[in-house]
C-alpha cells in the first residue's frame, strides 16, 4: 500500500511540475500550415520561451507565437478584416518591425526606418508585394511608411505567398505574445535552434 500511495504522490508531483513549466516557462505548439515556410514546415513542432519578453524586449527577426489578433490596427483602413486568421487560437510569425519603426512595403522589399531589411531566412524570389492569400483586405500596397504605434509590434510569414500576418491586421499588441520560439524539437531529422 505505500508504494502505491508513493508512486500517486510521484506521478501528481511530476504533473504538477509539467503544469508549471507549461504555464510559466515553456511550452510547445505544433505548426498547422506552411505560412513560416522554409523556417517551420507544417507539422514541426516547437517550444516556446515564455519568460523571453518579461527578460528583454522583443527583438526583430524573432520568430514569436501570439494570440490571435482582433483587427483593429489603428490609422490604416486596410487592415480591415482577418480573413480565416480568427480559426486559430494562436499564430506564429516573425516580427518584422518594432514600436516607432517607420515601415513600408515597396517594389517587393520591406523597408524598416528607410532601409531595405535583410531577411536571409526567405527563399529567393519570395514575393512580398501582393495581394496575400485568402482576400484578406491588403491591397498590396504600403509606400508610404507606417509608423508602428508604441507596446505593438508587426509581423510578417516567411512564406509571403501563403501567410496571413501583418499585411491582413496590421500590428500586434506586444501583450498578445505568448513568447519566442526558440528550437524545433520535431520531426527529429529538423531539430535545431531557431
Amino acid at each position: 500500500m505505500r508504494s502505491i500511495i508513493e508512486w500517486i504522490v510521484v506521478v501528481a508531483g511530476a504533473f504538477g511540475l509539467a503544469l508549471l513549466i507549461q504555464t510559466f516557462l515553456f511550452q510547445p505548439f505544433r505548426i498547422p500550415s506552411g505560412s513560416m515556410i522554409p523556417t517551420l514546415e507544417v507539422r514541426d513542432r516547437i517550444v516556446v520561451n515564455k519568460m523571453s519578453y518579461r527578460m528583454h524586449p522583443v527583438h526583430r527577426g524573432d520568430v514569436v507565437v501570439f494570440t490571435s489578433p482582433k483587427c483593429t490596427a489603428p490609422g490604416h483602413p486596410a487592415w480591415a478584416n482577418c480573413g480565416i486568421v480568427g480559426n486559430y487560437a494562436d499564430l506564429v510569425k516573425r516580427v518584422i518591425a518594432l514600436p516607432g519603426d517607420r515601415l513600408a512595403i515597396q517594389g517587393n522589399h520591406v523597408y524598416v526606418n528607410g532601409e531595405v531589411l535583410s531577411e536571409p531566412y526567405l527563399r529567393p524570389g519570395t514575393v512580398t508585394l501582393g495581394q496575400p492569400p485568402y482576400g484578406c483586405g491588403f491591397d498590396g500596397n504600403l509606400a508610404h511608411p507606417y509608423v508602428i504605434p508604441p507596446k505593438m509590434v508587426f509581423v510578417m510569414g516567411d512564406n509571403r505567398s501563403d501567410s496571413l500576418d501583418g499585411r491582413c491586421f496590421g500590428p500586434i499588441p506586444e501583450s498578445s505574445l505568448v513568447g519566442r520560439a526558440f528550437v524545433v524539437i520535431w520531426p527529429f531529422s529538423r531539430i535545431g535552434w531557431l
